[in-house]
C-alpha cells in the first residue's frame, strides 16, 4: 500500500467513525465508539494510520514519526489490554488566540487494565476536534 493510499485509508476510517456533524451534534455514543476504535488501532500498532487521519491541528503540532514514538513509548510497556470500560465523554469549546487550536473538542476516557500493570487501572483518553469541514477527527491519545 502506498503512503498516499494509507493516508486516504486513515482519513476514511476516522471520518467513518465519527461522521459529519455540527458542534451541537457530538453524539456521545458515536464518540465512545470512535474512541474505542482509535484505542483498538493503538492496540494493533496502527498508530501511524491514526496520525494519517488526524485533525489538521494535530498534524501541524506533531510530526508523524514523533506521534508514533510518543504513543508507542507510553503504551508498549503496559502490554495487552485485559479489560476496558468507558467512563466519561466531555465536550468543550476552546477559545484561543491561536485559531488553529480554538474550536470544539470531545474527550472520551476509558479505564483499562493492562497485562503488565494489572495492579492498577490506567486511564486512556482519546480526544477529537471538529475540523473546519464539519468532520470530527482525532486530536490526541494519552494515558493517565
Amino acid at each position: 500500500m502506498t503512503s498516499k493510499s494509507k493516508l486516504l485509508l486513515g482519513a476514511a476510517i476516522l471520518a467513518g467513525w465519527i461522521g459529519l456533524a455540527s458542534a451541537q451534534d457530538a453524539d456521545p455514543t458515536n464518540m465512545v465508539r470512535g474512541g474505542l476504535q482509535v484505542i483498538q488501532m493503538v492496540d494493533q500498532g496502527k498508530i501511524g494510520e491514526l496520525w494519517d487521519g488526524a485533525a489538521s491541528v494535530t498534524k501541524k503540532r506533531v510530526a508523524r514519526p514523533e506521534f508514533v514514538r510518543q504513543v508507542e513509548a507510553s503504551r508498549s510497556p503496559l502490554g495487552a489490554a485485559q479489560q476496558r470500560t468507558w467512563v466519561s465523554v466531555n465536550r468543550q469549546m476552546v477559545g484561543n488566540e491561536d485559531t488553529d487550536l480554538a474550536g470544539q473538542y470531545v474527550n472520551v476516557e476509558y479505564e483499562t487494565r493492562f497485562a503488565n500493570a494489572s495492579n492498577r487501572v490506567v486511564r486512556e483518553m482519546t480526544s477529537f476536534r471538529l475540523d473546519r469541514d464539519g468532520t470530527w477527527r482525532l486530536s490526541g491519545y494519552v494515558l493517565r
